[in-house]
Parts: structure tokens; C-alpha cells; sequence
């Protein structure tokens, strides 16, 4: 297990929205959904899209530059012109304050 850095406070993530922070040199999207804290990297597979800025729906996120949908859950890609697998980051909530795991 790596060890967990504070990147955000669990209200900076209102639920239905999508932040970015940074955890080393990647950027990292996380999503409140319904609660539940799911996070990923913010860069589309598909040509480099702020999935940040995209358009959250249940636990769909459609990139904001050409329309692919990815998995939140999974980081796996719905529909085109998405593709590929998002890398998936732990998350954890100590207090009030999101934690990601640091790549190892």
C-alpha cells in the first residue's frame, strides 16, 4: 500500500461534480457520486480532453471536447469516440479531508 496525500476537502466535491488536482505530476479527476468518492486521471483517452470539465451523469462522465463517456466506477470507456481505460486512484476519507494513494 502506498501512502495516502490530502488533495481536498470532501465539501471542495459537491455531489454530481467533478474536480482536478494534482498528485505529483499527474492530474487527477475526482467525482462525487451520490456520496461516493471515485477518482481518475483527467486526461480523455482520446485526444487529451479536461474530463473535469465534462458532463457527470449517474456514473457516466462525457468528456467535454468530443462526447466520450467513461465509467467513473471502472475508467472504463462507454462510447465513442472514447476509448481505452482511465487510470483509477484510491481514495480515502479521513475526517473531512480526501486522500489519494501516490502511485507507487
Amino acid at each position: 500500500m502506498g501512502n495516502f496525500v490530502k488533495v481536498a476537502k470532501v465539501a471542495d466535491v459537491p455531489e454530481g461534480e467533478v474536480i482536478a488536482v494534482d498528485l505529483g505530476s499527474e492530474r487527477v479527476a475526482i467525482a462525487n457520486v451520490d456520496g461516493d468518492f471515485f477518482a481518475f486521471s483527467s486526461v480523455c483517452q482520446h485526444m487529451g480532453g479536461p474530463l473535469e470539465e465534462g458532463f457527470l451523469e449517474g456514473t457516466s462522465l462525457q468528456c467535454p471536447w468530443h462526447a466520450g463517456d467513461y465509467d467513473v466506477t471502472s475508467g472504463d470507456a462507454l462510447s465513442p469516440p472514447a476509448s481505452g481505460k482511465l487510470n483509477l486512484f484510491t481514495v480515502r476519507i479521513q475526517g473531512e479531508d480526501l486522500e489519494l494513494e501516490e502511485p507507487i
